[in-house]
């Protein structure tokens, strides 16, 4: 090995030696070390003197040291707490240390407080709840730049008719306008995760879609678990036809809607797949438009989903 590889290698591992600390990779402890980068996510983020910042998982503070000096307060959520100590011990003394509040467990069961900005470099594990937790947040915030797994920010961004269109995909592009920002390699973190990332940056539509995402969701959940079948064979599975139905006779009995002796969900769903032609309709090439008429179509017929 040439001397001058030995040496980069030696100072990486001194760097993380006096730190004391051994990252938790399981938690998903890839700690960004490249500054360029973190500059970028910054810059990215367009944040503002009078901004709250929500930063999730702060690290050993190399992004919170440069936003505690572009920001009014940053707000720090940590679930291991040798990390919290590590970032408060390197914050003291520093001119900007009092706009630094720190909130120690996990993001995810927490209640998230006020903020305009989010800018999080996340454990992937906890990506696709932490996404819907920060879409359904209010009030709403201008914008957050996160760092995901590659794959995952791709899903976010993708269109109809995109191999990797998914219910992931929908329901964020329902509720947030979604940007693919920058690509980053695995070697720009300490230490080095199996997979590349990307950065994205979400702005939440405001005011939201009037729609109950609860029933949206229900509705899509259904389409994209064979995103490839036609809508006529999602929508006739037993299992899916035994949830609408349950549903369908609540509604009824809340609005004094008699039965016929011999009803057929099946028959009933089909009808209105056909007279509105989604019954050859496939979740993969259908937009938000489509998923919106549909959901119309079927509450429109007494179908509910939630």
């Amino acid at each position: 090995m040439p001397k001058d590889r030995i040496k980069k290698k030696s100072r990486q591992h001194g760097a993380a030696a006096s730190q004391g600390i051994q990252f938790k990779t399981d938690l998903g402890q890839h700690i960004l070390k490249n500054p360029l980068v973190v500059n970028g996510l910054i810059e990215k983020a367009g944040l503002r003197s009078t901004d709250t910042l929500l930063e999730i998982g702060p690290g050993t503070g190399n992004m919170t040291v440069k936003l505690l000096e572009k920001v009014k307060k940053v707000i720090a959520c940590e679930v291991d707490p040798r990390l919290v100590a590590e970032l408060k011990k390197r914050v003291q003394g520093m001119p900007y240390a009092s706009k630094l509040q720190v909130i120690i467990g996990d993001v995810l069961k927490a209640d998230l407080p006020y903020f305009d900005v989010c800018v999080a470099n996340l454990p992937y594990q906890i990506s696709s709840p932490f996404i819907f937790k920060l879409l359904l947040h209010r009030p709403f915030f201008r914008c957050a730049v996160l760092m995901f797994q590659r794959e995952f920010a791709q899903r976010l961004v993708a269109q109809p008719g995109d191999k990797l269109y998914c219910r992931l995909s929908i329901n964020t592009q329902l509720l947030a306008r979604v940007d693919h920002l920058m690509k980053v390699g695995k070697n720009n973190f300490r230490p080095p995760p199996k997979v590349e990332s990307s950065v994205v940056r979400i702005e939440p539509k405001n005011p939201s879609p009037p729609i109950n995402f609860q029933e949206w969701d229900g509705l899509v959940r259904i389409a994209f678990v064979r995103k490839n079948k036609t809508l006529s064979a999602c929508f006739g599975s037993k299992s899916v036809l035994e949830l609408i139905e349950k549903n369908y006779r609540i509604h009824c009995s809340f609005n004094e809607v008699m039965l016929e002796e011999n009803f057929d969900m099946k028959t009933k769903i089909q009808e209105i797949l056909n007279e509105n032609d989604f019954s050859k309709k496939r979740a993969r090439s259908m937009d938000i438009d489509d998923f919106l008429k549909l959901l119309q179509v079927f509450n429109s017929n007494g179908v509910h989903f939630a």
